[in-house]
């Protein structure tokens, strides 16, 4: 009996314990601890926010060197160029389609709930909005291909980083024998770099609990209120696309039992949740996936970091609902060609985005140009984002994890058993 009371709680229901106690405690500092020196200084902005940031400062430093060997191997492993064409292909496809259903249900919840009629703007707290510059497609494209791979590396730029490491996979691959040394130093510094992983994962629960106290003890609820419709809408659009399209999907096209799905795959949203960074739920997204859903890591370390960059679903659809938002908000009539607009730039948008906190805002601002709604409406909303974001990145992550599953159940690099034994939830 005592054995099972141990494997009951492991590591990543530790993490979900802390987000709920983070969030609490959070709301404890904010409404009944008084303002001062020690609650401000020394518990939410010192030890919040240095062990908070550290713990994510500590993942993020994981994520170029894994992403760039965990590709290498899962494109070597996959072997030959037509497997891994078609692997890439039908990933791709998932992650453009989902996106296009990510922001049409977006703007459809939007117009339903109506988000910004009856808004009164001055009761919104506003934050300073920077508008992007808007890359050209033919620009987005060529960026992919790195000048130097090195400089790619250093700046973490995720699609570079996507393609030279496939490249180099390839290639290796086709050598065979001929390059053994040196598939094995990657093989061999991908291990090393999930065991470094696992390593900075042990104070994952006291980081993740040192995040969601920072952000829930500077936010409180006052800051929601006005905003309620709008991240009502966004809430479940997001609910929406993460329990209903992508469940209905993996049931479609492996049979397999979206309850089971949620349940392995729950503390991995969670730990999203908490940290509000795709890049740096990587490593957890391909363990869970390996060890509690059978998926082999000769896919989901191809699929996962390739996801992580380019399929940002929960973004879209934020960006689809805080459009409908602010035209409502101001007054702006939209006609149909706009919105075809939005759909249209809100998927290109998300190619390419960094899986970093908020940057969903940044990109934001083009799709905003695209449709002449002002830039300034993006204050409005950057007051409350945090929450938003952390939500949207759970999405995000879920989306990658479903199109993964997919790809290997019709790869045949699935075992269905290691899925349906519950006992490794």
């Amino acid at each position: 009996m005592e054995k099972k009371e141990k494997k009951k709680i492991g590591l990543t229901t530790m993490i979900f314990i802390s987000l709920i106690l983070g969030a609490f405690a959070g709301i404890v500092l904010h409404y009944w601890v008084p303002e001062g020196y020690v609650r401000d200084t020394v518990i939410v902005n010192g030890i919040f926010y240095v062990v908070g940031n550290g713990f994510l400062r500590a993942m993020q430093m994981l994520v170029v060197p894994l992403v760039f060997c965990s590709l290498i191997c899962g494109s070597m492993a996959i072997g030959d160029t037509k497997t891994l064409g078609k692997v890439g292909v039908k990933t791709m496809g998932f992650y453009f389609v989902t996106t296009a259903c990510a922001i049409s249900l977006a703007l459809g919840v939007a117009n339903l709930i109506n988000p910004g009629i009856g808004l009164d703007i001055s009761s919104v707290e506003t934050v300073e909005a920077t508008a992007a510059e808007a890359a050209s497609f033919a620009d987005t494209l060529l960026d992919i291909i790195p000048k130097n791979p090195i400089q790619g590396l250093a700046e973490g730029n995720m699609l570079q980083i996507i393609f030279f490491a496939i490249f180099i996979g390839i290639l290796l691959a086709k050598r065979g024998e001929r390059a053994a040394s040196v598939s094995q130093f990657f093989s061999q510094f991908n291990d090393l770099m999930m065991d470094m992983t696992m390593a900075v994962m042990k104070v994952a629960p006291i980081g993740v609990f040192c995040l969601i106290a920072k952000t829930f003890a500077g936010i409180g609820f006052d800051a929601f209120l006005p905003m309620l419709k709008y991240m009502g809408a966004v809430f479940l659009a997001l609910f929406l696309q993460g329990m209903g399209v992508y469940q209905i999907m993996l049931k479609i096209f492996t049979g397999l039992n979206p309850i089971k799905f949620i349940r392995k795959f729950l503390p991995v949203m969670g730990f999203a949740f908490s940290t509000a960074t795709s890049n740096a739920t990587i490593p957890l997204s391909i363990e869970t996936l390996d060890k509690k859903m059978g998926v082999s890591k000769k896919i989901s370390s191809f699929t996962i970091p390739l996801g992580a960059t380019i399929n940002m679903d929960g973004t879209a659809i934020m960006q689809g609902v805080a459009v409908v938002f602010v035209a409502q908000a101001y007054g702006i009539m939209l006609t149909p060609v706009d919105y075809l607009t939005v759909i249209a730039t809100a998927t290109i948008a998300s190619i390419g985005t960094a899986g970093v906190p908020s940057v969903g805002l940044i990109t934001l601002s083009m799709v905003f140009n695209s449709v002449g709604l002002p830039v300034e409406g993006i204050a409005l909303i950057m007051g409350i984002d945090r929450i938003l974001d952390m939500t949207r990145t759970a999405v995000n992550i879920t989306g990658d994890a479903v199109c993964t599953t997919i790809v290997a159940h019709q790869n045949k690099e699935m075992d269905r058993d290691v899925f349906n034994d519950m006992a490794r939830v």
